[in-house]
């Protein structure tokens, strides 16, 4: 089988999983980072340090913990097996779990910066113009802090593309069900056969490349047009 006929079915698999994380991580993102980016709460250097934590942590010593407490020996575990009649770990929704828990800072950090680079000074003066907080967010910081926003959205789809420590540890290698890309090059690499670790490995490069240049071209393009820039 040749490296495209192998890349299908674990593209397909990435490219969901990437676009499910991404998306259930968007509101958690700016919710959270901007809470980070303003807050003055004693706790706010604890929780900046929980989300940093995902970035230092080696990817199996996060999925090691994470498969201790999806597994059926858990309250979690033994619910989820209950409702829906399978194990949380080795499953498409367990790998989704551990991939929000270790892209959250891709996605809240951007945010978080985005937001505290608005200056008080329009906060204030959004106050003065009659402005509740919710108003004050959705037309005023928000599209300030739009390109962080994006930059968040795009970084944590990419870095999905490419995650194996963590998918192989929670998800391990089941075909169609929690393999991805990058576990199938793993196996390709394996198994000796350099042809199609080399295909798949420019398909994830590929891709991965392509999202984060159309992210620094579309905030350039903003950027030229002053988007996110204006009150």
């Amino acid at each position: 089988m040749n490296g495209p006929e192998l890349a299908l079915p674990a593209l397909t698999l990435s490219l969901r999983l990437a676009l499910f994380t991404a998306l259930l991580l968007l509101p958690i993102g700016i919710l959270l980072g901007r809470w980070l980016a303003v807050s003055q709460h004693p706790l706010r250097a604890w929780l900046d340090a929980a989300v940093m934590l995902p970035l230092v942590l080696p990817p199996t010593v996060l999925g090691y913990y994470l498969l201790l407490a999806l597994g059926n020996q858990t309250w979690l575990g033994r619910v989820y097996e209950s409702l829906v009649g399978q194990t949380l770990a080795f499953s498409f929704e367990g790998l989704l779990l551990a991939s929000l828990l270790f892209n959250l800072p891709f996605m809240i950090q951007p945010i978080q910066r985005a937001f505290a680079a608005i200056p008080t000074e329009v906060r204030e003066a959004a106050r003065c113009c009659g402005l509740n907080r919710w108003q004050a967010f959705w037309k005023i910081e928000g599209p300030l802090a739009w390109p962080g926003i994006l930059a968040g959205l795009v970084l944590s789809f990419a870095h999905t593309l490419g995650e194996f420590g963590v998918v192989l540890m929670v998800g391990g290698n089941i075909p169609n069900e929690t393999q991805t890309l990058a576990i199938v090059i793993y196996d390709r690499v394996q198994a000796l056969d350099l042809t199609a670790a080399n295909q798949l490995s420019l398909l994830l490069l590929g891709s991965s490349f392509a999202a984060v240049a159309g992210l620094y071209l579309l905030m350039g393009k903003q950027s030229q047009n002053g988007i996110g820039l204006r009150v």
